[in-house]
């Protein structure tokens, strides 16, 4: 297969393939094809499985290289791919979340330690991940069964480039191509040698430092030829404490007594609520014992206020560390132009890490654990209770806060081996005096992933160790709540403390056969058709650990869950050129797909896309498409068992500052109808409420629809010299997502609810008498649906040879016209858009405009680019804040020296030159912004030696 030249992406480097022109990703490629040039023979591109000229692409594809790749500075190719425009963000190095929030209501589990890309913000489990044109098999983080690729999963040494089809494409790959593909093509004709080595990190902050080394080896000739290599890449933490937006709860947070609030009340000297009385300790306490004086006049306790609260914030990561490392074979052999055999294997470790606060232990009712901890009772003979009285839940007590600093920070450290392998034959003959082209593939992959989670408690240990102290016998210590820092001692969390160790694996066995040729002439040119079969086997589990299923666990609590299905689908694609070299119709074709789907979990369904290409003259591409898509349920949406996600989020029956209960009749009446008191006694600041989630076996397929209008202007006047290629690609899209697989927003539920009583969010919702949210019902149900629209617009412009070099202009831009989503309520549904807002937790900013700019130059052996990446002002629903817009710039340098024959690159690069911070974000899950979006704070600067590259 020969592949098209690319187009020079700026900024990241990207390259935009276009229809009309094609140009050379790398200035230093003399021998590039130019864009006027057409390739020897037709290809296969990303979105359609028929043979054609790569010019006249029927869909709209980014396409970023190798060479691209580098000019970046970073070392995930989804960090790379997350900067583009019509990207959305997803999971990243900069999300901190594992039990420290629980599993987000997606079915899927926390994925810690992985990188996945979102387009369109419809989600990453929208957007289908192939290699070389096939499915990958899933990855997983030991916290559930995600329905994504993890893209660190994909050894970065053998990525050649990726093409990103930004339209649906379910009739040619099947299910989840709901908002585009990511078509990863991996390295297979390299000859020789191609290695590099980086070190980068945080200027300033001398943290985040990072090395990526990789090296490929390519040898053989036509008949037979292998391509090899290994990669190994080290990320280093960046700590909360160390970067000033992240030191509190809140942004501009100076103390826990700020009426914001925010911080926990899980502190190192506890809080009891014992007999109506919200108290806390004074201090440290002499003895083991303290003395408990119910007037609290005198004694070691105190009324507990806002001041006592504790302050978790410091204690995360603002950046995840991450090892990886991994290495790939490309073997392929031809036999003759009838049948050839290529063979790939694939495999990666990825070891991660997250970190939270110590562990904050609860029991009783009010702290809403949903086990065994909420019914404890520390009897009257604990040696430490000070009260004389078995505290006895609901009756004497209703919450005992303790933060359990002696043992030190909760770790989570995944430990995640991908393994991949894929065998093809595929051949051509003649037919109908033509030549047809045959594939049959199996994919074989395999995802295992543990984590160790430090730092947790096992209840029933604890209910022994505070209760009766004569039945705390043999290796049982006696357990002090009540004692203050340093009270508990290493024999106490010797008994009751345990190491969490969890599992998830997941498989994939894919079956692929195609075929596609000729039939016969048309006016315009050749009918081109494609058919095929596939066969497709995926199994994921989740095992959490025994004292968790037992539901002993002080985390997050998890049940085991574990499921499998099987697809047949059949295909089949037609190309039809109706029209060439007439007047106003240069050339025109209409083109369609059809796939029919026979699922082991839900039955069968069928979709259908067609599309037209009309070229009024040949600088000038317009195209015109319509596309039926499927999303089948995953395995962690059908079967994923029920488990918790804290998220921040404001509960407006509060009476704390921030709440509505005080100020509005209404709400009020509404939220005491759900369970508040009328007193107004309730009045816990903002801060983290706990969403039940789960799957839902009887769950049905999404279905989606896409329009998409757009063109590609490349004159061949821009083409004379001075210039060497202009082109300008605007696309048109509308997605339209009907029966989403999705929860209803926990803050949706409590702000229907609380404004306008409405019956099916009131019932969601779970409280304490005292009016604590205990729970919220965040279970997966298809929901009402997603609608979204916009605007892509991409301009390239390179000149030609000039005395002062060779000049590069890239601007890309994603313009979101619309995004709003339809959730059921009692009486219909409820639409919310959320253009221009951030949503928060999880986390989520729809700006109006993204757009990223470059501009490089060379000249001789010096090559230089400066990128510009631009994100609109949006304002968070939550909060009255606005995250303003921002500008972020990046550098690079790179000199070739002659004398080392132009093999040999040093290169030097700072991103955020201008060292701008992400905006503050108060609703936002963790650190105070949205890492989705934004860059953490600090210069990043980078020097990389490489050589053939």
């Amino acid at each position: 297969m020969r592949s098209s030249s690319l187009a020079m992406m700026a900024g990241l480097a990207l390259s935009a393939q276009v229809a009309a022109a094609q140009l050379a990703t790398d200035p230093q490629t003399p021998t590039a094809p130019a864009a006027t040039e057409a390739p020897a023979e037709d290809i296969v591109v990303t979105g359609s499985r028929i043979r054609r000229d790569p010019l006249d692409q029927p869909s709209p594809v980014v396409t970023i290289d190798d060479s691209a790749i580098a000019r970046t500075g970073l070392s995930s190719i989804a960090d790379v791919l997350q900067r583009l425009p019509a990207s959305s963000g997803g999971l990243n190095s900069k999300f901190n979340s594992s039990g420290n929030f629980g599993n987000p209501p997606d079915g899927g589990g926390v994925g810690a330690g992985s990188a996945v890309l979102d387009l369109r913000y419809l989600g990453a489990k929208r957007t289908l991940v192939l290699v070389d044109g096939l499915r990958f098999v899933n990855g997983a983080s030991a916290s559930g069964i995600p329905a994504t690729v993890d893209l660190n999963s994909i050894p970065s040494s053998m990525i050649e480039r990726v093409e990103v089809l930004q339209s649906g494409a379910s009739p040619q790959y099947g299910s989840d191509a709901i908002a585009g593909v990511v078509n990863i093509i991996t390295k297979q004709s390299q000859k020789g040698f191609k290695g590099s080595a980086q070190y980068g990190q945080f200027l300033g902050d001398n943290d985040g430092k990072t090395q990526d080394y990789q090296l490929s080896y390519g040898v053989g000739g036509d008949d037979v030829h292998v391509v090899a290599g290994g990669y190994y890449t080290k990320q280093e933490s960046v700590s909360a404490a160390n970067r000033s937006i992240s030191q509190f709860p809140n942004p501009g947070q100076t103390s826990c007594a700020d009426p914001i609030g925010g911080c926990s009340s899980f502190t190192p000297l506890g809080r009891f609520l014992v007999n109506g009385q919200n108290i806390t300790l004074r201090g440290p306490v002499a003895s083991g014992r303290p003395v408990y004086d119910p007037t609290l006049a005198t004694g070691d306790f105190k009324a507990f206020t806002a001041a006592d609260r504790y302050n978790f914030a410091p204690f995360n990561y603002f950046l995840t560390p991450v090892e990886r490392f991994g290495g790939f074979v490309n073997a392929r052999a031809r036999f003759s132009d009838a049948i050839n055999l290529s063979v790939k294997a694939v495999y990666n470790r990825r070891n991660s890490q997250n970190q939270a606060a110590y562990l904050p232990l609860g029991i009783g009712p009010d702290v809403g654990n949903g086990n065994m901890l909420d019914g404890l009772s520390v009897d009257a003979t604990n040696p430490y209770n000070p009260f004389g009285v078995t505290l006895t839940p609901g009756q004497n007590y209703t919450a005992i806060f303790r933060r359990l600093v002696e043992a030190g920070q909760r770790t989570y450290s995944q430990q995640v081996d991908t393994m991949s392998l894929t065998g093809t034959l595929d051949g051509k003959f003649r037919m109908f005096d033509r030549n047809w082209y045959w594939d049959v593939n199996a994919v074989l992959g395999y995802n295992d992933a543990k984590q160790l989670f430090t730092g947790n408690i096992n209840a029933a240990r604890l209910a022994r160790a505070i209760g009766p102290v004569s039945q705390c016998t043999d290796e049982c210590v006696p357990f002090n709540f009540f004692g203050g820092v340093g009270s508990i001692t290493p024999a106490m969390l010797g008994y009751i403390g345990f190491d969490e160790r969890d599992r998830s694996r997941q498989t994939l066995n894919d079956y692929t056969a195609n075929l596609s040729g000729e039939l016969f002439d048309l006016p315009g040119g050749p009918v081109g058709i494609a058919v095929g079969y596939e066969h497709r086997y995926q199994f994921g589990s989740f095992t959490p650990d025994p004292i968790i299923q037992a539901g002993l666990g002080a985390d997050i609590p998890a049940q085991a869950a574990s499921g499998r299905f099987n697809v047949d689908e059949v295909y089949g694609e037609i190309r039809l050129p109706l029209l060439r070299d007439l007047p106003a119709i240069a050339s025109f074709e209409l083109n369609g797909a059809v796939r029919h789907s026979n699922y082991s979990t839900f039955g069968s369904n069928t979709t259908f896309s067609g599309g037209a290409l009309w070229k009024p003259f040949n600088d000038l591409l317009l195209r015109g498409q319509y596309a039926e898509s499927l999303r089948a349920p995953s395995i962690g949406e059908l079967y994923g068992a029920q488990s918790r996600f804290d998220a921040t989020i404001d509960d407006p029956c509060t009476s704390a500052a921030g709440g509505l209960f005080p100020s509005n009749a209404t709400v009020r009446a509404n939220c005491v109808a759900n369970g508040v008191p009328a007193s107004g006694s309730y009045a816990e600041p903002s801060g983290q409420l706990p969403v039940l989630t789960g799957g839902n076996p009887d769950l049905r397929p999404e279905t989606a629809r896409t329009l998409l209008f757009g063109g590609v202007y490349s004159p061949r006047w821009a083409r004379n010299g001075t210039l060497s290629a202009l082109s300008l690609e605007v696309n048109y899209y509308d997605i339209k997502v009907d029966g989403a697989i999705a929860s209803i927003p926990a803050q949706v539920l409590l702000s229907r609810c609380a404004e306008t009583g409405d019956a099916l969010s009131c019932t969601a919702i779970r409280r304490a008498p005292s009016g604590i949210v205990t729970a919220i019902n965040g279970l997966l149900l298809n929901t009402g649906g997603v609608r979204t629209k916009g605007i892509d617009a991409t301009l390239t412009v390179r000149s030609g040879e000039t005395g002062a070099g060779r000049f590069g202009l890239y601007v890309s831009g994603n313009y979101l016209l619309k995004y709003a989503e339809r959730t059921p309520a009692t009486d219909g549904f409820t639409t919310t858009d959320y253009v221009g807002t951030e949503r928060g937790s999880p986390d989520q900013a729809y700006p109006h405009f993204k757009g990223l700019g470059t501009i490089d130059w060379t000249l001789g052996p010096v090559t230089a680019s400066i990128t510009a990446r631009y994100i609109d002002n949006v304002q968070e629903i939550a909060a009255e804040n606005e995250l303003k817009s921002r500008l972020y710039g990046d550098a690079q340098l790179q000199f070739r020296p002659s004398w080392l024959d132009a093999k040999f690159a040093f290169t030097f690069g700072v991103n955020n030159v201008f060292d701008k911070d992400p905006p503050a974000c108060f609703s936002c899950s963790l650190n105070n912004f949205d890492p989705t979006t934004y860059d953490i704070p600090g210069r990043f600067g980078y020097l990389r030696l490489s050589y053939g590259l």
